[in-house]
């Protein structure tokens, strides 16, 4: 490309996300309601409709991305005792500032997410809201629907409450530099040692989740990592792809929030109140999940288990831990896609395949999805024993909607992200590249190459292939503009 048309990079991977955005019947902007509702919105709700505790006091922080700027949730540890500790995760009150029917509620209703793509962020609430009135930011006063847990030294549940509160972030940490923090891989941020008491809390939250952690995984819940590839600018100049994996601070919140969504959706039923479960089925490919297993030698039973598939990832882990990644992006694709699935009182739904889990819903990311905010209505209207924001028909609705829409967010977000890996890649035309097979279907086979991970449509060769086999492949053709990235086997 020249360098002309490689300064506008940004500009046509902006206009290929909003064209493939309303393809998909998303707004990637607002509505004239919407605005002007804004306008009218001053700041974020002072004052609870109900009494809310003062727990601005504790030493609560928020970690996420580094470039995050909607804070969702705040965590804080309390020891008890030498066997007890006691950990709080603080919500975002949300719906203290989008209300029910609302223009701004009706744009995240049909959103239902914030899009995440490689040229730009279509937030699911305006940014005057999800970056600062609704958001948990640092040295501020926020309304937060708090949930609290009682957990023993083993890393189980022993008690759990929800109520309202008052809460202040005193740290505004990121992933990256806790994880090498902790890790041994770099210094303690400067936010941990600017207040006084944290970073004891916080090695306190490291070493709960990973007590956690091993006793979910003991139940069943799977060990899976995968490779996150993120799109690199330079001002507006796409500059490469890079990896992005999981670490040791991304498992505390990750934990937290799993063991949080469990107790919320736990709470709703002992309400006699209905819930927006996220189900994942018991993965119909089973039997492709076993014959990959049986390549390494390893037997699984007829039966879907996932103590067994657990089993085989932690082997394959120790085995080679480079490929392990790979691996688990091929038995992700083969469990299949969640779904969101209203439970009803004397009604029962299935679990959460993947992290062994029975109740299960979506409730710490009202800022960013749309189900999140639903669990928030039914959380408060639960705690203040108001009627059900959502009849039984509207919210089953909700929950197909919200199902469907999040694949179609996905197919953009991954839409953009192939249009600028086939701008990174087109110059490597010709190329040859170690790859693994990620999806085999009528509708064709797809490969991912190790470096950079990029997906592709394997066009030529594919015959036999099918989901977890290594392949050798060459780059024979890019289209940025539909986001074709095609193969051959070499």
């Amino acid at each position: 490309m020249t360098n002309a048309i490689s300064k506008q990079h940004r500009a046509i991977l902006r206009r290929i996300a909003r064209r493939a955005m309303m393809e998909r019947g998303l707004a990637p902007d607002f509505s004239l309601e919407a605005k002007a509702e804004l306008e009218g919105i001053k700041g974020p709700a002072a004052v609870a409709e109900e009494p809310a505790r003062d727990m601005r006091g504790l030493l609560w922080c928020s970690i996420d991305n580094d470039d995050s700027r909607d804070l969702d949730q705040l965590t804080v540890a309390e020891i008890i005792d030498g066997k007890t500790v006691k950990i709080f995760v603080a919500i975002a009150d949300v719906d203290a500032v989008v209300r029910k029917g609302s223009a701004i509620d009706n744009h995240a209703r049909r959103n239902t997410t914030s899009v995440y793509t490689a040229a730009e962020i279509f937030p699911m609430l305006p940014e005057k809201l999800s970056t600062d009135f609704t958001s948990l930011n640092s040295e501020a006063d926020r309304l937060a629907v708090v949930i609290e847990m009682t957990v023993a030294s083993d890393g189980s549940l022993k008690e759990s409450d929800i109520y309202r509160a008052v809460v202040r972030n005193h740290a505004k940490l990121a992933y990256n530099s806790v994880a090498d923090w902790l890790e041994g891989a770099g210094p303690m941020p400067a936010g941990i040692g600017a207040v006084r008491g944290l970073e004891e809390n916080l090695l306190a939250q490291d070493s709960l989740a990973q007590k956690m952690r091993m006793l979910r995984q003991e139940h069943g819940a799977l060990t899976l990592e995968t490779i996150e590839a993120r799109v690199i600018f330079d001002a507006d100049e796409l500059k490469g792809l890079a990896a992005e994996k999981k670490n040791r601070a991304k498992v505390i919140i990750e934990d937290f929030m799993i063991a949080a969504n469990g107790v919320s959706a736990r709470y709703l039923s002992s309400r006699m109140f209905p819930s927006l479960r996220r189900v994942v089925h018991t993965p119909a490919r089973w039997n492709r999940i076993m014959e990959i297993a049986g390549e390494s030698g390893f037997e699984l039973p007829l039966e879907p288990d996932p103590r067994a598939l657990d089993r085989f990832l932690l082997k394959s882990r120790d085995a080679d831990p480079l490929r392990f990644p790979d691996l688990c992006l091929c038995i992700i694709k083969l469990l299949g896609q969640g779904e969101y699935v209203a439970e009803f009182p004397g009604e029962s739904v299935e679990g959460h395949f993947g992290l062994a889990v029975k109740d299960y819903t979506h409730s710490t990311a009202p800022n960013r999805r749309f189900p999140d905010i639903i669990t928030q209505r039914l959380l408060k209207a639960a705690l203040s024993k108001r009627p059900v924001p959502y009849m039984k028909d509207e919210l089953m609705e909700l929950g197909k909607h919200c199902t469907d829409v999040e694949n179609d967010v996905r197919k953009v977000e991954r839409r953009v992200f192939k249009s600028a890996a086939a701008m990174f890649l087109t110059p490597k035309i010709g190329e040859r590249f170690d790859a693994i097979v990620t999806g085999a279907s009528y509708k064709g086979t797809w490969v991912r190459i190790f470096h950079p991970p990029v997906e592709g449509k394997l066009v030529e060769g594919f015959e036999g292939a099918d989901v977890g086999h290594r392949v050798r492949v060459e780059l024979i053709r890019t289209d940025v503009e539909r986001g074709f990235i095609d193969f051959r086997l070499a």
